[in-house]
């Protein structure tokens, strides 16, 4: 079965840094697009990035472009967010997200805080 694991989260002052990781399982991770979405509590899902499966395409929005990296070691089925210049702004619950054939699996999550 699909096992997205994330992990990596914690407190940062702003400014700092953080990599997340999402550990992902049974599927084959180097054939499927992946992405990062956060979700602040009490408001919707926000889109962090896309990275497709051998990372030639990857797309971020503006709020995050130019500060966060997403990258993917398909040898070890693993994807990677590296988020620099953090904001307090960006304090959320980060999730990896992969769909197959219409359904979306979803890792648990990593709380990023940041604050003074």
């Amino acid at each position: 079965q699909v096992q997205l694991v994330e992990s990596g989260g914690g407190l940062v002052q702003p400014g700092g840094s953080l990599r997340l990781s999402c550990a992902a399982s049974g599927f084959t991770f180097s054939s499927y697009w992946m992405h990062w979405v956060r979700q602040v509590p009490g408001k919707g899902l926000e889109w962090v990035s896309d990275i497709s499966p051998g990372a030639e395409t990857i797309s971020y929005p503006d709020s995050v472009k130019a500060r966060f990296t997403t990258s993917r070691d398909n040898a070890k089925n693993t994807l990677y967010l590296q988020m620099n210049s953090l904001k307090p702004e960006d304090t959320a619950v980060y999730y990896c997200n992969m769909n197959i054939r219409g359904r979306d699996y979803w890792g648990q999550g990593t709380q990023v805080t940041v604050s003074s």
